[in-house]
């Protein structure tokens, strides 16, 4: 399976650098631009399915890209794609010291919030969910945000903490993945795991 990834495009907060998670903004102009010319580079691809976070930032910019796709499809809202709640560090900006320093703390919630590991539980799951319904030759759109974009690139590529950390997607910057690609834990007992060599030393 091929899986498109985007993250939305630019709201007022994103233009401030400010922390955005729950808060329900939508698109400014320059957002709904970026999410037009996304569209535009995607308007040939025969997505299977559409998946979007139900936040308004996102259905904007996933509802763009279906308006111009020539074989357009349903966008299925997914409460599991939310962004990371950043509990009472929204609206901070993204500079600020204890932010940066809380962020680097991946176990730890958020006060009032999510930790990543929270968001990673959520998405890594409809992730195995996905995969596992779908054929190699399906091609699947996943519009999210930031935060989540993170969690679903390490699952795909896993990265150090300063790696995590760091990682930024633009905004509608798309990733594409292949599934055939990923190597993950298939979750077999040890033994069985012996007998089949994979278990080495």
């Amino acid at each position: 399976m091929k899986l498109y990834m985007i993250r939305h495009g630019q709201t007022s907060r994103n233009l401030e650098n400010r922390v955005l998670g729950r808060s329900d903004l939508p698109l400014d102009e320059t957002g709904l631009n970026q999410a037009r010319a996304a569209a535009r580079s995607l308007a040939d691809v025969e997505f299977t399915a559409v998946y979007s976070s139900p936040m308004h930032r996102a259905m904007q910019t996933a509802q763009a890209i279906m308006d111009a796709n020539h074989h357009p499809k349903k966008i299925q809202s997914v409460p599991a794609l939310i962004e990371q709640n950043f509990g009472v560090f929204e609206a901070y900006p993204r500079d600020d010291a204890q932010y940066q320093s809380e962020k680097h703390q991946y176990f730890k919630p958020f006060e009032n919030g999510e930790s990543f590991l929270d968001v990673a539980a959520r998405v890594y799951s409809f992730l195995d969910q996905l995969i596992a319904s779908s054929s190699p030759d399906e091609a699947v759109l996943i519009v999210a945000h930031g935060g989540v974009c993170r969690v679903i690139e390490n699952y795909f590529h896993g990265m150090d903490n300063e790696e995590f950390a760091s990682y930024f997607l633009k905004n509608c910057e798309i990733r594409q993945f292949d599934t055939a690609d990923l190597h993950r834990d298939t979750l077999k007992p040890l033994e069985e795991q012996k007998e089949s060599g994979s278990c080495s030393r």
